[in-house]
Parts: C-alpha cells; sequence; structure tokens
C-alpha cells in the first residue's frame, strides 16, 4: 500500500467518526446540519465534538474546547463533515476560529450549499495558509445532511415515505384491517425515524380510521410537527392530532377558508393552511412549498396508499422505508401503493436500494426514489 492510500485510509477512519458524532445531532440541530468534528496529532485523537442543538456552538468550537493541551493545536489536523461556515450566524465563523487557533490542516468531507457559505468557509482558510483537503467520504457526508443539502438547493423539503406491508405488498386486509402487520421491534424504529424529521404528514382518510397522535412515544427524542391533509375539513376536533402534545398544521381547500370550523381549530392552537385544490385533492407541492418556508426540511409520511401515489405522482418523494412483515394477505387485501400511472416497466419509477436492515422478523428495505 502507497502512502499517499494508507493516508485516505486514515483520513477516512476519522471522517466516519465525524460523521458518528454528527449523527447524535439528529433530530435536535434542523434546520441547521448535523456536523461532527475530530482534532487529530499523528493518528492520536486529542479532541472532538459536535453540533449539539440548534442555536447552540458549532461542533469545531466543542472539538477545540474539548483539547486538553493548547499547544497541539499547532500540530492537529481538524476533520469536519461539512465544510467550517465564514459567516456570522447565531455563532461566529468556524473558519476564523480555526485561523485564530493556528491548526494547520483541515479535512472536509464535501462543502456547504448554504448561499453564506458554498466554497467561502475553505477559501477564507486556504487564503490563511491553511492546508485544506477536500471531498474524504463526500457521498456518506451529503447523505447524512440530505434534508438540509435538498432545503438549500432545491427550495423543499426532504420527503420520505414510510409504508407497512406484508410480503404481498398489502397494508391492510379486505376488511380494512391494519394494526398491526409489523412487530414491535419495527414499531420502535418508525418512532425513532419520527424524531429525526422535522415533520410527520398524513391525510384525513388515516387519521378519521385509526386517530393517531402522530408523536414520539416508544424512544427517546423530541416530537415532529404534525401535518394533517383535510381537504373538505372532515376530521373533528376531539382527534388526538389536535391535542397539545405537538405542533399541528392542518392544510384545507382554498374554499373552506370562510368554514366556521377553521376558528375552532385555531382556538385549539392548530395552524390551518389554505392551498388550491384539484380533482385529485390538495395541491402538494404548494404544502412542500409552504412546510418548506415554515423552516420544514424533511418530512416523514405515515399514510394511506393514495397519499403516497399522489406524492410519487407529483415526483415529491424522494425516499421510501418499506417494511415487509412475514404475512400473506391475498387479493382480497389493499395494496400499499395506490395508481401511479404506469403503463410500461421503463415507464416505473426507479429507485435505488439501500442495505436492508431487519427489526425482529420485519425486513426494513430503504430506497431513493430517482428524479431525473
Amino acid at each position: 500500500m502507497t502512502d499517499n492510500e494508507q493516508e485516505m485510509l486514515k483520513h477516512e477512519r476519522f471522517m466516519l467518526r465525524c460523521i458518528e458524532l454528527a449523527e447524535k445531532g439528529a433530530g435536535k440541530v434542523s434546520p441547521n446540519p448535523m456536523v461532527g468534528s475530530v482534532l487529530v496529532v499523528g493518528s492520536a485523537v486529542i479532541g472532538e465534538g459536535y453540533h449539539e442543538r440548534f442555536g447552540g456552538v458549532h461542533a469545531e468550537v466543542n472539538a477545540i474546547a474539548s483539547v486538553r493541551d493548547r499547544s497541539m493545536l499547532h500540530k492537529a489536523t481538524l476533520y469536519v463533515n461539512l465544510e467550517p461556515c465564514s459567516h456570522f450566524g447565531k455563532t461566529p465563523p468556524c473558519a476564523d476560529l480555526i485561523i485564530e487557533k493556528g491548526i494547520p490542516r483541515v479535512v472536509v468531507a464535501c462543502r456547504d450549499p448554504h448561499d453564506k457559505v458554498a466554497g467561502r468557509g475553505i477559501e477564507r482558510l486556504r487564503d490563511a495558509g491553511v492546508e485544506v483537503i477536500e471531498n474524504v467520504l463526500r457521498d456518506k457526508a451529503l447523505q447524512l445532511n440530505e434534508a438540509f443539502v435538498k432545503s438549500h438547493e432545491k427550495g423543499m423539503p426532504f420527503v420520505a415515505v414510510k409504508l407497512a406491508q406484508t410480503l404481498d405488498g398489502k397494508v391492510a386486509t379486505g376488511k380494512g384491517l391494519s394494526k398491526w402487520i409489523t412487530g414491535e421491534e419495527a414499531r420502535q424504529e418508525v418512532h425513532r425515524q419520527r424524531s429525526r424529521y422535522d415533520a410527520v404528514l398524513s391525510a384525513s382518510s388515516t387519521v378519521l380510521a385509526d386517530d393517531p397522535l402522530l408523536t414520539v412515544r416508544h424512544v427517546e427524542g423530541r416530537n415532529p410537527v404534525r401535518v394533517v391533509l383535510d381537504r373538505h375539513l372532515r376530521i373533528p376536533l376531539t382527534a388526538k392530532v389536535f391535542n397539545s402534545e405537538a405542533r399541528t398544521f392542518l392544510f384545507t381547500a382554498n374554499g373552506m377558508a370562510e368554514n366556521s370550523r377553521i376558528g375552532l381549530l385555531r382556538e385549539k392552537d392548530v395552524e390551518v393552511y389554505s392551498v388550491k385544490d384539484h380533482e385529485s385533492g390538495l395541491d402538494l407541492k404548494e404544502v412542500m412549498h409552504l412546510l418548506h418556508d415554515k423552516g420544514i426540511l424533511s418530512v416523514y409520511v405515515e399514510s394511506g396508499p393514495r397519499l403516497a401515489a399522489s406524492l410519487i405522482r407529483a415526483r415529491l418523494v424522494d425516499k421510501l422505508f418499506l417494511y415487509i412483515a412475514p404475512l400473506l394477505f391475498g387479493g382480497d387485501g389493499l395494496d400499499a401503493v395506490a395508481s401511479i400511472g404506469v403503463e410500461a416497466p421503463d415507464k416505473a419509477p426507479r429507485l435505488r436500494y439501500e442495505t436492508p436492515r431487519f427489526f425482529g422478523e420485519d425486513l426494513l428495505i430503504e430506497a431513493y426514489l430517482h428524479h431525473d
């Protein structure tokens, strides 16, 4: 193995640690990115830190603060999974701190897509004589902050759809029964995923059928904003999604603006928004744009086959979480996804699988949709 190959393996090892640290901020730092940082001298770690909460100090600051012997900084390499910031936000620029502390080398996984950074942090470091190595585990780093990246590149939230189905692709029996298709371990993982997303979205049909809370209960973590699509204001005021446990947004059709129930919902602190509607339902793109304007960077969809199909047809879905239980419902069961208008195999949406995982007896397949 050449010296360069050994050096790259070393960089990748410490960058993996940065990503591991960064993940500790999942569900706590949004709309900021998840960032971890490691300080190394030779092959020894002398400091670590991560961005712990929104508004708190950044990963690089925490890593530098953890170093006992500050004189070691002058020969250290700082690893960070996202380009150090170069602007004043809630905290001072991390690039300036790195320069001030005399750290001679920085290894970065990927550049920050935020228009106030976007290469300026790296440029500032290099102008000050700091050696900067880029693109170490870039793809892993971009995936970690996929919602942050999409928000700044596309101006839309990252959308994931969760489906729980039988091996033959059914989400309910012929009589409409679905509790419970998956086991306890899979349901616990769903709650963990909820806690990582900014919002959990469902439709009135699901709320009317199941009366879900849509909160995080089986794991530690924050409650996401609950988003409910209720085109005709059918959901009763007593529904659990309207309790005070979490913030709730309700989207209805423009034509419902004068409905007296809107005032009653607002008295319960439900935030009601009106959007255009079509023959097939509410304008989902307008919903997503409004959510993004409200600071929602990621949306976890838990609903039925029709909403899943509508989101896929509108090309709004980035990722699927597909839980497959070892059950068979047969032809009378309800299909996991309603019609999406596929007329030929080469016209079907194409996905990219991640490594499958088991939760108890249930198989989780994660897959990304390709949008050309």
